[in-house]
């Protein structure tokens, strides 16, 4: 089934310039960019983005570092794309990721994992329109 997902190259990503490469893996992985942007959340965004993990210890950090720099988004198209997102970036834990993931590749502890990714359909769709206008997305046939 053709799926959106929206992926996040998080700012230790852009700092450590691997955006090319992550969406390499992407476009390897059967997914396309229909959209594509580079900004910097508030702590304010940051905080009604992730607001889900709001009574989780590691909110704080999580907001801040999220705000902390740059990041790109994507929102992502393909043949189910939320799964397939979620096994190219491996698990949350670079350490726990399995070989070949991006995760494992880039990350360097469980707050610096370099990507976020949609978990499910409801929320790729909220996590799209956070970031995108229905005319940013450009499906490419």
């Amino acid at each position: 089934m053709l799926e959106r997902t929206l992926a996040i190259i998080k700012p230790d990503g852009v700092r450590s310039r691997i955006i090319g490469e992550i969406i390499r893996r992407y476009e390897q992985g059967g997914m396309t960019p229909i959209a594509i942007r580079s900004t910097q959340l508030t702590k304010e965004q940051a905080e009604a983005f992730y607001h889900v993990h709001r009574e989780q210890p590691f909110f704080g950090d999580l907001t801040s570092f999220m705000s902390s720099g740059p990041i790109v988004v994507l929102a992502l198209e393909g043949e189910g794309a939320i799964l397939r997102h979620r096994e190219l970036m491996g698990a949350t834990d670079p350490a726990m990721a399995a070989d070949g993931t991006i995760r494992k590749a880039f990350g360097t502890s469980i707050d610096c994992n370099v990507v976020h990714g949609s978990d499910a359909p409801d929320t790729a769709d909220k996590e799209i329109t956070f970031f995108f206008k229905n005319t940013d997305l450009c499906a490419i046939t």
